[in-house]
Parts: structure tokens; sequence; C-alpha cells
């Protein structure tokens, strides 16, 4: 890839710990951060796109990291980051990694390990808050009354799994809310178990 003047360089690493909080930025929010005028900013995100470092998926918030430079940064900077996963998809495709985080000291780094961004409070009581980053070993089984990752149909969620003899157990932690456990059929086809939980970082503080 192009190397990056010094200005360009910021940039792209303004844009990649924006995405890496899952808070795409603007170009308005990019010249308001360096003290640029919107059209200034919009140059810098043409070089990076010419450059081969982000994508514009379009819309107002629409940039995204290349496949080139995620590929790039996958070989130095820890484990893949998951704002999705859909359906139909293998778990660590292109289109569900949404950036890199190194957090191998903590926690190890098996093959198939992944990082995954919670949203909701289902889980609160457990400790695991929304936007919080939940480290994944990926697989397609898991322990009687562990915290597992499921997928059903297009949507990831973050359960305590209890493994029944012909059903699924998904029992969330937030008491005060009064969510209620969902049941599904053990081994109907549009539910996949995508690993277990071991381990949560978390990416701010309210």
């Amino acid at each position: 890839m192009e190397p990056l003047t010094p200005k360009q360089k910021q940039v792209l690493e303004f844009i990649t710990a924006r995405l890496d909080e899952g808070l795409p930025p603007s170009q308005q929010e990019m010249a308001d951060h360096f003290g640029l005028v919107q059209n200034a900013a919009y140059q810098l995100v043409s070089y990076l796109r010419k450059k081969g470092y982000v994508i514009d998926t379009g819309g107002h918030r629409g940039l995204r990291l290349s496949p080139e430079y995620l590929a790039q940064r996958r070989e130095t900077e820890g484990l893949p980051i998951l704002g999705r996963v859909a359906a139909g998809t293998p778990i660590l495709a292109e289109e569900n990694i949404e950036g890199y985080m190194s957090v191998e000291k903590l926690f190890g780094r098996r093959e198939g390990t992944f990082l995954l961004r919670v949203r909701g409070d289902s889980m609160v009581d457990e400790g695991i808050m929304d936007g919080d980053l939940v480290v994944v070993q990926g697989g397609s089984t898991i322990a009687d009354g562990q915290i597992g990752i499921v997928l059903l149909d297009d949507e990831a969620t973050v359960k305590r799994v209890s493994i029944q003899k012909d059903r699924i157990a998904l029992k969330p932690a937030n008491h005060k809310a009064g969510y209620k456990t969902r049941y599904i059929k053990r081994f109907d086809k549009n539910v996949r178990i995508l690993g277990k939980v071991v381990g949560c970082v978390r990416t701010s503080v309210k």
C-alpha cells in the first residue's frame, strides 16, 4: 500500500480509533477534530481512499477500513473486532470485522478467538455492559451454564446458555429490567453457537 503523509496518517488513526469504538466519524467531525474546513477533510479522506486505506459505503457515516488495510492490521494488531455477525457468512469474514485490538497478553490468542461488541443491557448483572467487547473463543459447542454467543438468524446474542434435552435456554442477566429467558429448539437450522465468552473489555466508563 502507498505510504501516507503525516497528516494523512493522523486522519487514518482518528478514523480507525472511532471505528474501533463503533462510532464511524463524519467528515465534519474530522474537520472539527483537526481544526480544518470540511473541504480539507474531504480531500484527506479522498487521498486515503485512493491509496486503498478506507472505503466509503455511502451515507453520512459511511467510512470503513478497506479489506486490504484490515488484512495488514490483522498481521500486527491483535484479535478481530466483530461489530455484528450475519447469518450465512463465516464468522471472521471481512464484512463482519470492524477493526482489531491487541488483548492477547490478557486472554491469550487461540485460533478462532475474536472480540464481539455488545449491544444492549441484557447481561449487566454479569458485568457485561452495552458497548463492551467480549472475548470469544470460537467453537460450535459450549458447556452447559457457560456464557456464550449464539447466532439467531442474523443476530448474535450474548447469554448464559443452558443445554437441555431438546432445547436451549438463553438466560439474560438483568434483574432490574426483567428480561425473560428465551427457549429455542436445540437443532433449529437458524440457530448456531459461535463460541464461549472468556473475557470482557470495558471500552468506556459512564
